[in-house]
């Protein structure tokens, strides 16, 4: 298949937070061959879980799905006798790789939990409103229903999904964390099918839905991402702290369906692919305020006890400042949200962030507590935006019954 023409011609800049970390780290831009390899992977999907899927539909949906989420949840033993496509997935994906450690996965688990909500803050602001600019990722998200759903539900989700990934032993084999990216996994093969096949979609132009170059970035942006931007809150995170956190990013990306040569094999590699990645995602159109003008507006939604309007307003002026300090006025405008705003937030979290990283880090058990905390924010968090109950995949586990 031909490069879409979504692929740009040459790389296109990136936002200056990921240009200032490429130039740090000693990251120049791809090469030409790399930068058309990334063109070339936006037409590739996820050759296992979509051969499952079709497995599934012409097995029948209720009859393959219950057998999968049983798979999913116990284990593929515990089937007596499964099905050849279902016992073949499975067996691959419950034999963990062996470059997993799990201490690392455990403490990269730790640092993104202590970011609290901060830390999530800047996931909101930054990795899924920034993301907007990428209108290749666009087309699909609209195709899924992402007007109707609403930005605060979709950011719930995904929150819900992190939140998953970093719990206690989530990652391991029928963990939370496990059986949440395998589902995620699933409902982008749905969607894989879904999307493809509308008349509308047009393939040489956008590619293949959820495909390598998207998923690559989206996972960097969602694990990564944060606990880089976050320095400008005040959380720190040391350098073993964030090649923890990019090996957990690495056996999320392996079990979601990323290939393995786009796993970040260290924090450096998780910049690098982020960097490159980003440079071949398509400029902001007409999509790009559509959906980030509702999300920017979501917090005068959420729910407060006492004084709401207030908080509400002020809650929508503290996400703003956050986007504004990480991205910056020209992401700002291609948003189409104000291209000024006073990084207020960050000025006044930045020192009490500040003191407790380096407290948790050098007080015995400091960490933990910090995870602790962290934990219950995330909680508090979901209860604001009235989502306690977000289901991973929500209105996209409708494309079940559709594709």
């Amino acid at each position: 298949m031909p490069i879409p023409s979504r692929h740009p011609a040459s790389p296109r800049p990136v936002p200056g937070l990921v240009r200032l970390l490429a130039l740090l780290l000693g990251i120049r831009k791809p090469g030409a061959a790399q930068f058309q390899r990334w063109g070339e992977l936006l037409t590739v999907g996820d050759e296992p879980m979509d051969q499952l899927v079709e497995w599934m539909y012409s097995a029948g949906m209720a009859t393959a799905r219950p057998l999968f989420e049983q798979a999913l949840t116990n284990g593929i033993s515990s089937l007596e006798a499964p099905p050849e496509p279902l016992r073949e997935f499975f067996t691959r994906i419950e034999q963990v790789p062996p470059w997993v450690d799990w201490d690392q996965i455990t403490r990269g688990a730790r640092v993104l939990r202590s970011g609290g909500a901060d830390g999530i803050y800047i996931g909101l602001d930054v990795s899924l409103l920034g993301g907007y600019q990428f209108s290749g990722f666009n087309q699909t998200l609209l195709r899924t229903g992402a007007l109707e759903k609403g930005s605060n539900t979709r950011f719930a989700e995904t929150m819900r999904w992190a939140m998953d990934v970093c719990s206690e032993h989530g990652l391991e084999p029928q963990g939370k964390g496990y059986r949440s990216t395998l589902h995620v996994r699933l409902i982008h093969a749905f969607v894989r099918r879904h999307v493809a096949g509308l008349p509308d979609w047009q393939p040489d132009t956008w590619g293949l839905p959820v495909n390598q170059t998207d998923m690559c970035s989206t996972l960097i942006g969602a694990l990564v991402v944060p606990v880089s931007s976050s320095v400008t809150l005040g959380l720190v995170s040391t350098p073993a702290d964030l090649t923890a956190v990019a090996h957990l990013a690495r056996y999320t990306g392996w079990l979601i369906g990323v290939q393995e040569d786009l796993l970040p094999m260290s924090y450096r590699d998780s910049v690098r692919l982020l960097y490159h990645s980003m440079t071949a995602l398509s400029a902001p159109d007409e999509t790009t305020k559509r959906l980030a003008a509702p999300m920017a507006e979501d917090p005068l939604s959420w729910r407060y006890d006492r004084l709401p309007q207030l908080r509400r307003h002020l809650a929508r002026s503290a996400h703003l400042s956050i986007t504004f300090s990480v991205l910056g006025p020209r992401a700002m405008r291609a948003l189409g949200l104000p291209a000024f705003v006073l990084p207020w937030y960050p000025l006044v979290r930045f020192p009490v962030n500040m003191i407790r990283s380096v407290a948790a880090r050098i007080t015995p058990g400091g960490m933990e507590r910090a995870a602790i905390r962290g934990d219950r924010e995330h909680a508090a968090l979901l209860r604001r935006m009235d989502c306690e109950r977000a289901a991973i995949g929500g209105a996209a586990e409708q494309l079940a019954k559709t594709a």
